[in-house]
Protein backbone atom coordinates (compact mmCIF):
# COMPACT_ATOMS: atom_id res chain seq x y z
CA UNK A 1 0.00 0.00 0.00
CA UNK A 2 1.09 3.49 -0.55
CA UNK A 3 1.86 6.00 2.40
CA UNK A 4 1.24 9.33 0.19
CA UNK A 5 -1.40 10.75 2.71
CA UNK A 6 0.74 10.52 5.54
CA UNK A 7 3.72 12.58 6.67
CA UNK A 8 7.44 11.85 7.49
CA UNK A 9 9.06 13.01 10.02
CA UNK A 10 12.11 11.59 12.88
CA UNK A 11 15.21 10.35 12.60
CA UNK A 12 17.35 7.14 10.71
CA UNK A 13 20.69 5.17 11.35
CA UNK A 14 21.29 3.09 7.98
CA UNK A 15 23.75 0.07 8.30
CA UNK A 16 27.16 0.70 8.21
CA UNK A 17 28.97 1.25 5.00
CA UNK A 18 28.93 -1.78 3.09
CA UNK A 19 31.84 -0.80 1.17
CA UNK A 20 33.86 -0.16 4.36
CA UNK A 21 32.48 -3.23 6.09
CA UNK A 22 33.92 -5.74 2.89
CA UNK A 23 37.46 -3.92 3.29
CA UNK A 24 37.61 -3.92 7.49
CA UNK A 25 36.69 -7.80 7.48
CA UNK A 26 39.63 -8.28 4.99
CA UNK A 27 41.95 -5.71 6.47
CA UNK A 28 41.55 -7.72 9.85
CA UNK A 29 41.62 -10.82 8.12
CA UNK A 30 44.96 -10.17 6.58
CA UNK A 31 46.51 -8.49 9.66
CA UNK A 32 48.21 -10.79 12.48
CA UNK A 33 45.89 -10.27 15.70
CA UNK A 34 42.76 -9.25 17.30
CA UNK A 35 40.31 -6.66 15.96
CA UNK A 36 37.26 -4.80 16.97
CA UNK A 37 34.81 -4.12 14.36
CA UNK A 38 32.03 -1.87 15.58
CA UNK A 39 28.41 -0.90 13.21
CA UNK A 40 29.87 -3.49 10.70
CA UNK A 41 27.03 -3.59 8.04
CA UNK A 42 24.53 -6.07 8.21
CA UNK A 43 23.69 -7.45 4.56
CA UNK A 44 24.18 -10.87 2.96
CA UNK A 45 27.14 -9.48 1.14
CA UNK A 46 29.16 -8.87 4.42
CA UNK A 47 28.09 -11.91 5.62
CA UNK A 48 29.73 -13.57 2.00
CA UNK A 49 32.49 -12.06 2.95
CA UNK A 50 32.95 -13.04 6.52
CA UNK A 51 32.63 -16.65 5.58
CA UNK A 52 35.40 -17.09 2.86
CA UNK A 53 37.97 -15.37 5.27
CA UNK A 54 36.83 -18.14 7.87
CA UNK A 55 37.54 -20.62 5.43
CA UNK A 56 41.39 -19.41 5.18
CA UNK A 57 41.26 -19.18 9.19
CA UNK A 58 40.24 -16.48 10.35
CA UNK A 59 37.45 -16.38 13.53
CA UNK A 60 35.05 -14.34 13.20
CA UNK A 61 32.56 -13.71 15.57
CA UNK A 62 29.24 -11.21 14.57
CA UNK A 63 27.60 -9.59 17.26
CA UNK A 64 24.71 -7.20 17.08
CA UNK A 65 26.73 -4.61 16.79
CA UNK A 66 30.44 -6.02 17.67
CA UNK A 67 32.19 -7.94 15.32
CA UNK A 68 35.50 -9.86 16.80
CA UNK A 69 38.12 -10.89 14.36
CA UNK A 70 40.86 -13.08 15.11
CA UNK A 71 43.75 -13.88 12.33
CA UNK A 72 46.97 -15.71 12.18
CA UNK A 73 47.97 -13.06 9.43
CA UNK A 74 48.02 -13.71 5.83
CA UNK A 75 50.99 -15.77 5.52
CA UNK A 76 49.35 -17.96 7.44
CA UNK A 77 46.04 -18.40 5.62
CA UNK A 78 45.16 -21.56 4.62
CA UNK A 79 43.85 -23.50 1.50
CA UNK A 80 39.76 -23.33 1.57
CA UNK A 81 38.47 -27.07 2.37
CA UNK A 82 35.35 -25.76 -0.32
CA UNK A 83 34.30 -23.59 -3.03
CA UNK A 84 34.88 -20.20 -1.62
CA UNK A 85 30.92 -18.90 -2.33
CA UNK A 86 30.72 -15.15 -2.63
CA UNK A 87 27.18 -14.74 -3.20
CA UNK A 88 26.12 -11.93 -5.00
CA UNK A 89 29.28 -9.97 -3.56
CA UNK A 90 31.07 -8.69 -6.50
CA UNK A 91 33.07 -6.66 -4.09
CA UNK A 92 34.03 -10.19 -2.33
CA UNK A 93 35.12 -12.04 -5.23
CA UNK A 94 37.67 -8.88 -6.84
CA UNK A 95 39.31 -8.02 -3.83
CA UNK A 96 39.99 -11.50 -2.80
CA UNK A 97 41.25 -12.18 -5.96
CA UNK A 98 43.85 -9.58 -5.65
CA UNK A 99 44.70 -11.53 -2.15
CA UNK A 100 44.60 -14.85 -3.24
CA UNK A 101 46.51 -14.78 -6.58
CA UNK A 102 49.47 -12.60 -4.19
CA UNK A 103 50.02 -15.83 -2.03
CA UNK A 104 52.19 -18.67 -3.02
CA UNK A 105 50.77 -21.75 -2.91
CA UNK A 106 47.62 -20.99 -1.78
CA UNK A 107 44.82 -22.49 -4.20
CA UNK A 108 41.29 -21.48 -4.14
CA UNK A 109 38.21 -21.38 -5.92
CA UNK A 110 35.14 -18.61 -5.78
CA UNK A 111 31.85 -18.70 -7.05
CA UNK A 112 28.57 -16.57 -6.66
CA UNK A 113 25.05 -17.16 -7.64
CA UNK A 114 23.62 -16.64 -11.09
CA UNK A 115 23.89 -12.99 -11.09
CA UNK A 116 27.20 -12.61 -9.87
CA UNK A 117 28.53 -15.58 -12.24
CA UNK A 118 27.00 -13.01 -15.18
CA UNK A 119 29.45 -10.40 -13.78
CA UNK A 120 32.81 -9.56 -15.76
CA UNK A 121 35.92 -10.44 -13.83
CA UNK A 122 38.46 -10.04 -16.53
CA UNK A 123 38.97 -5.95 -15.39
CA UNK A 124 40.06 -7.91 -12.14
CA UNK A 125 41.99 -10.92 -13.85
CA UNK A 126 43.88 -9.89 -16.80
CA UNK A 127 45.66 -6.63 -14.60
CA UNK A 128 46.54 -9.60 -12.17
CA UNK A 129 47.75 -12.06 -14.56
CA UNK A 130 50.09 -9.54 -15.96
CA UNK A 131 52.06 -9.54 -12.42
CA UNK A 132 52.34 -13.04 -12.70
CA UNK A 133 48.90 -14.41 -10.92
CA UNK A 134 47.74 -17.76 -12.50
CA UNK A 135 43.86 -17.46 -12.59
CA UNK A 136 41.95 -19.86 -14.67
CA UNK A 137 38.74 -18.42 -15.99
CA UNK A 138 37.42 -19.52 -19.12
CA UNK A 139 35.02 -16.90 -20.33
CA UNK A 140 36.20 -13.92 -17.92
CA UNK A 141 33.55 -14.82 -15.49
CA UNK A 142 33.44 -17.07 -12.48
CA UNK A 143 33.77 -19.37 -11.33
CA UNK A 144 37.12 -18.42 -11.05
CA UNK A 145 40.61 -21.05 -9.86
CA UNK A 146 42.96 -18.92 -8.77
CA UNK A 147 46.66 -20.41 -7.57
CA UNK A 148 48.56 -17.64 -5.69
CA UNK A 149 52.40 -17.00 -7.04
CA UNK A 150 55.16 -14.60 -6.36
CA UNK A 151 53.81 -10.98 -8.29
CA UNK A 152 55.87 -8.58 -9.39
CA UNK A 153 54.71 -4.93 -9.29
CA UNK A 154 53.49 -3.38 -12.64
CA UNK A 155 51.62 -0.52 -14.28
CA UNK A 156 47.87 -0.44 -14.28
CA UNK A 157 46.02 2.03 -16.30
CA UNK A 158 41.99 1.18 -15.93
CA UNK A 159 40.24 2.16 -18.79
CA UNK A 160 37.02 2.50 -16.71
CA UNK A 161 37.17 3.90 -12.79
CA UNK A 162 36.64 1.05 -10.50
CA UNK A 163 36.97 0.98 -6.50
CA UNK A 164 36.76 -2.40 -6.89
CA UNK A 165 39.67 -3.12 -9.36
CA UNK A 166 41.66 -0.50 -7.86
CA UNK A 167 41.74 -1.90 -4.40
CA UNK A 168 42.03 -5.88 -5.68
CA UNK A 169 45.32 -4.65 -7.79
CA UNK A 170 46.60 -2.62 -4.76
CA UNK A 171 46.47 -5.41 -2.36
CA UNK A 172 47.95 -7.96 -4.83
CA UNK A 173 50.24 -4.93 -5.06
CA UNK A 174 51.21 -4.56 -1.77
CA UNK A 175 52.33 -8.45 -1.04
CA UNK A 176 53.79 -8.49 -4.36
CA UNK A 177 58.17 -8.15 -4.79
CA UNK A 178 58.18 -4.46 -6.30
CA UNK A 179 56.05 -1.10 -7.41
CA UNK A 180 52.39 -1.27 -8.22
CA UNK A 181 51.15 1.91 -10.15
CA UNK A 182 47.53 2.24 -10.57
CA UNK A 183 46.16 4.97 -12.72
CA UNK A 184 42.36 5.70 -12.62
CA UNK A 185 40.60 7.80 -15.68
CA UNK A 186 38.42 9.46 -12.84
CA UNK A 187 38.79 8.93 -9.01
CA UNK A 188 36.52 6.54 -7.51
CA UNK A 189 35.94 5.90 -3.71
CA UNK A 190 39.01 5.74 -1.96
CA UNK A 191 37.96 3.34 1.11
CA UNK A 192 40.99 0.87 0.25
CA UNK A 193 43.63 3.53 0.47
CA UNK A 194 42.91 5.44 3.67
CA UNK A 195 42.70 1.86 5.52
CA UNK A 196 46.03 1.35 3.98
CA UNK A 197 47.64 4.56 4.98
CA UNK A 198 46.06 3.98 8.52
CA UNK A 199 48.66 0.96 8.74
CA UNK A 200 51.37 2.37 7.94
CA UNK A 201 51.85 1.28 4.48
CA UNK A 202 53.57 3.05 1.61
CA UNK A 203 51.21 4.11 -0.60
CA UNK A 204 51.48 7.40 -2.41
CA UNK A 205 48.23 8.55 -3.95
CA UNK A 206 47.86 11.79 -6.26
CA UNK A 207 44.60 12.50 -7.77
CA UNK A 208 43.65 9.24 -10.08
CA UNK A 209 47.54 7.92 -9.32
CA UNK A 210 48.23 5.30 -6.72
CA UNK A 211 51.72 3.87 -6.45
CA UNK A 212 52.05 1.07 -3.81
CA UNK A 213 55.69 -0.21 -2.24
CA UNK A 214 55.31 -4.24 -2.06
CA UNK A 215 56.76 -5.83 0.24
CA UNK A 216 56.60 -9.85 -0.66
CA UNK A 217 54.12 -12.41 0.16
CA UNK A 218 55.71 -12.70 3.54
CA UNK A 219 54.77 -9.55 4.78
CA UNK A 220 52.93 -9.05 7.87
CA UNK A 221 50.67 -6.80 8.71
CA UNK A 222 49.33 -5.46 12.29
CA UNK A 223 45.78 -5.98 13.19
CA UNK A 224 43.20 -3.48 12.30
CA UNK A 225 42.66 -2.99 16.04
CA UNK A 226 39.59 -1.15 17.19
CA UNK A 227 37.77 0.40 14.34
CA UNK A 228 34.58 1.42 13.55
CA UNK A 229 32.45 1.44 10.70
CA UNK A 230 29.87 4.86 9.80
CA UNK A 231 26.63 4.51 8.29
CA UNK A 232 26.15 3.93 4.44
CA UNK A 233 25.89 6.77 2.26
CA UNK A 234 23.83 4.62 -0.11
CA UNK A 235 21.51 3.38 2.17
CA UNK A 236 20.94 6.86 3.37
CA UNK A 237 20.52 7.95 -0.49
CA UNK A 238 16.96 6.37 -0.50
CA UNK A 239 15.42 7.99 2.69
CA UNK A 240 16.61 11.12 1.86
CA UNK A 241 14.99 11.17 -2.01
CA UNK A 242 11.92 9.66 -0.32
CA UNK A 243 11.81 12.70 2.05
CA UNK A 244 13.00 14.99 -1.11
CA UNK A 245 10.03 13.67 -2.72
CA UNK A 246 6.88 13.26 0.08
CA UNK A 247 4.72 15.65 -0.27
CA UNK A 248 4.69 16.03 3.64
CA UNK A 249 8.57 15.19 5.15
CA UNK A 250 10.83 16.19 7.34
CA UNK A 251 13.68 13.83 8.39
CA UNK A 252 17.26 13.57 9.41
CA UNK A 253 19.61 10.73 8.56
CA UNK A 254 22.53 10.76 11.12
CA UNK A 255 26.31 9.46 10.70
CA UNK A 256 26.85 8.34 7.61
CA UNK A 257 30.11 8.79 5.66
CA UNK A 258 31.03 12.02 4.31
CA UNK A 259 33.88 10.89 1.80
CA UNK A 260 33.91 12.82 -0.84
CA UNK A 261 34.27 10.12 -3.48
CA UNK A 262 30.39 8.77 -2.16
CA UNK A 263 28.69 11.47 -1.41
CA UNK A 264 28.13 13.24 -5.56
CA UNK A 265 24.36 12.10 -5.08
CA UNK A 266 24.08 15.35 -2.55
CA UNK A 267 25.56 17.43 -4.69
CA UNK A 268 23.24 16.49 -7.57
CA UNK A 269 19.99 16.52 -5.48
CA UNK A 270 21.02 20.02 -4.00
CA UNK A 271 21.62 21.18 -7.82
CA UNK A 272 18.12 19.90 -8.25
CA UNK A 273 16.67 22.17 -5.61
CA UNK A 274 16.41 19.27 -2.82
CA UNK A 275 16.14 21.05 0.55
CA UNK A 276 19.09 19.38 2.59
CA UNK A 277 20.94 20.43 5.29
CA UNK A 278 24.30 19.05 6.79
CA UNK A 279 25.45 18.69 11.04
CA UNK A 280 27.51 17.20 13.22
CA UNK A 281 30.74 16.71 11.06
CA UNK A 282 33.34 14.58 12.63
CA UNK A 283 35.54 12.04 12.11
CA UNK A 284 34.64 8.30 12.56
CA UNK A 285 37.29 5.12 10.94
CA UNK A 286 39.35 7.98 9.17
CA UNK A 287 36.21 8.85 7.30
CA UNK A 288 34.60 12.60 6.99
CA UNK A 289 30.78 11.43 8.96
CA UNK A 290 27.75 13.55 9.29
CA UNK A 291 23.69 14.35 9.34
CA UNK A 292 21.79 15.51 7.33
CA UNK A 293 18.15 16.85 7.31
CA UNK A 294 15.96 15.98 4.20
CA UNK A 295 12.58 17.78 3.73
CA UNK A 296 10.00 18.30 1.14
CA UNK A 297 10.93 20.00 -1.67
CA UNK A 298 10.23 21.17 -5.43
CA UNK A 299 12.74 19.88 -8.48
CA UNK A 300 13.82 20.75 -11.24
CA UNK A 301 15.64 18.39 -13.71
CA UNK A 302 19.52 18.25 -14.35
CA UNK A 303 22.18 16.80 -16.69
CA UNK A 304 24.42 14.49 -15.04
CA UNK A 305 28.24 14.26 -16.29
CA UNK A 306 30.30 11.30 -16.71
CA UNK A 307 33.35 12.46 -14.06
CA UNK A 308 30.54 12.84 -11.45
CA UNK A 309 28.97 9.30 -11.86
CA UNK A 310 31.36 7.32 -9.68
CA UNK A 311 30.88 9.24 -6.55
CA UNK A 312 27.32 8.00 -7.20
CA UNK A 313 27.20 5.18 -9.26
CA UNK A 314 25.30 2.82 -6.50
CA UNK A 315 22.70 5.88 -6.09
CA UNK A 316 22.05 6.27 -9.80
CA UNK A 317 18.85 3.97 -9.74
CA UNK A 318 17.50 6.63 -6.39
CA UNK A 319 18.49 9.55 -8.39
CA UNK A 320 16.82 8.23 -11.43
CA UNK A 321 13.59 8.45 -9.59
CA UNK A 322 14.09 11.60 -8.77
CA UNK A 323 14.62 12.64 -11.68
CA UNK A 324 11.14 11.54 -13.08
CA UNK A 325 9.36 13.44 -10.20
CA UNK A 326 11.26 16.21 -11.06
CA UNK A 327 10.14 19.51 -13.69
CA UNK A 328 11.76 19.15 -16.94
CA UNK A 329 14.27 16.38 -18.80
CA UNK A 330 17.14 15.05 -16.92
CA UNK A 331 19.82 13.93 -18.89
CA UNK A 332 22.65 11.35 -17.76
CA UNK A 333 25.69 10.25 -19.25
CA UNK A 334 28.57 8.35 -18.65
CA UNK A 335 26.71 5.15 -17.80
CA UNK A 336 28.35 2.39 -19.06
CA UNK A 337 29.10 0.97 -15.73
CA UNK A 338 25.56 0.25 -15.07
CA UNK A 339 25.27 -2.26 -17.62
CA UNK A 340 27.82 -4.86 -15.71
CA UNK A 341 26.17 -4.24 -11.94
CA UNK A 342 24.26 -6.96 -9.96
CA UNK A 343 21.61 -6.63 -12.92
CA UNK A 344 21.98 -4.25 -16.38
CA UNK A 345 20.84 -1.24 -13.94
CA UNK A 346 20.52 0.94 -16.85
CA UNK A 347 17.90 -1.23 -18.43
CA UNK A 348 16.22 -1.89 -15.31
CA UNK A 349 15.86 1.84 -14.41
CA UNK A 350 14.53 2.68 -17.67
CA UNK A 351 11.96 -0.45 -17.29
CA UNK A 352 10.55 0.22 -13.90
CA UNK A 353 10.25 4.02 -14.80
CA UNK A 354 8.41 2.89 -17.92
CA UNK A 355 6.11 0.69 -15.68
CA UNK A 356 5.47 4.35 -13.57
CA UNK A 357 4.09 6.41 -16.49
CA UNK A 358 8.03 8.20 -16.97
CA UNK A 359 8.79 8.52 -20.74
CA UNK A 360 12.70 7.56 -20.96
CA UNK A 361 15.15 7.01 -23.45
CA UNK A 362 18.26 5.21 -23.62
CA UNK A 363 21.76 4.43 -25.26
CA UNK A 364 24.77 2.37 -24.67
CA UNK A 365 25.89 4.93 -22.01
CA UNK A 366 23.32 7.38 -21.43
CA UNK A 367 19.34 7.83 -20.07
CA UNK A 368 17.13 10.59 -20.83
CA UNK A 369 14.13 11.20 -18.19
CA UNK A 370 11.18 13.37 -18.69
CA UNK A 371 10.11 14.24 -15.53
CA UNK A 372 6.76 14.45 -14.42
CA UNK A 373 6.78 16.89 -12.53
CA UNK A 374 5.91 15.39 -9.07
CA UNK A 375 5.91 12.49 -7.32
CA UNK A 376 2.51 12.37 -7.00
CA UNK A 377 2.16 11.75 -10.82
CA UNK A 378 3.59 8.56 -10.67
CA UNK A 379 1.66 5.61 -11.95
CA UNK A 380 0.50 2.39 -10.23
CA UNK A 381 2.58 -0.52 -11.13
CA UNK A 382 3.14 -3.89 -10.48
CA UNK A 383 7.55 -4.80 -9.90
CA UNK A 384 8.93 -8.43 -9.50
CA UNK A 385 12.28 -9.19 -8.25
CA UNK A 386 14.13 -12.54 -8.73
CA UNK A 387 15.61 -12.93 -5.46
CA UNK A 388 19.54 -12.54 -5.07
CA UNK A 389 18.74 -10.09 -7.78
CA UNK A 390 19.08 -5.77 -7.75
CA UNK A 391 18.66 -4.81 -4.52
CA UNK A 392 19.31 -0.96 -5.13
CA UNK A 393 16.58 -1.66 -8.03
CA UNK A 394 13.71 -2.76 -5.38
CA UNK A 395 14.76 -0.16 -3.04
CA UNK A 396 13.96 2.35 -5.32
CA UNK A 397 10.50 1.01 -6.20
CA UNK A 398 9.62 1.19 -2.23
CA UNK A 399 10.55 4.83 -2.20
CA UNK A 400 8.23 5.39 -5.33
CA UNK A 401 5.34 3.38 -3.25
CA UNK A 402 6.28 5.42 -0.68
CA UNK A 403 5.96 8.92 -2.38
CA UNK A 404 3.27 8.35 -4.86
CA UNK A 405 -0.55 8.04 -3.95
CA UNK A 406 -0.36 5.26 -6.47
CA UNK A 407 0.64 2.09 -4.69
CA UNK A 408 2.79 -0.36 -6.21
CA UNK A 409 2.77 -4.01 -5.88
CA UNK A 410 6.15 -4.99 -5.58
CA UNK A 411 7.23 -8.60 -5.49
CA UNK A 412 10.48 -10.40 -4.07
CA UNK A 413 11.32 -7.19 -2.28
CA UNK A 414 12.30 -8.73 0.93
CA UNK A 415 14.86 -11.14 -0.71
CA UNK A 416 16.51 -8.69 -3.31
CA UNK A 417 17.29 -6.58 0.11
CA UNK A 418 19.09 -9.13 1.27
CA UNK A 419 22.18 -8.53 0.13
CA UNK A 420 22.46 -5.00 2.03
CA UNK A 421 19.83 -3.70 4.15
CA UNK A 422 17.62 -6.41 5.31
CA UNK A 423 15.61 -4.08 7.94
CA UNK A 424 14.90 -1.08 5.05
CA UNK A 425 11.17 -2.11 5.18
CA UNK A 426 10.88 -1.10 9.08
CA UNK A 427 13.41 1.55 9.17
CA UNK A 428 11.19 3.30 6.53
CA UNK A 429 8.17 2.37 8.18
CA UNK A 430 9.31 3.94 11.54
CA UNK A 431 9.78 7.46 9.67
CA UNK A 432 5.76 6.90 8.57
CA UNK A 433 3.52 9.03 11.07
Amino acid sequence: MSHYRTRMRGHLTVPGDKSISHRALLFAGIGAGSSTLVGLGTGADIRSTAACLRQFGVTITIGDDVTQVESPGFALWRAPASTLDCGNSGTTMRLLLGLIAAHPGLTAELDGDPSLRKRPMARVTQPLMAMGALIQAPDGRPPLMVTGQPLCGAVHVLPVASAQVKSALLLAGLFADGETVVVEPLPSRDHTERMLLGLGVRLDSRGTRHTIQGRGPRTVLPALGSFAVPGDPSSAAFAIVAAVLHHDADITVRGFSHNPTRVGFLRVLQRMGARLETSAETDVGGEPVADVRARTSTLTATDLDPSEVPSLIDELPILSLAAAAAEGTSHFHGLAELRVKESDRLAAIARLLSLLGVETHSGADWLEIVGRGGAAHLAAATVSFLPGLDHRMAMTAAVANLTSPSALEISGFVEAVASSWPNFSAAMAQLVQ
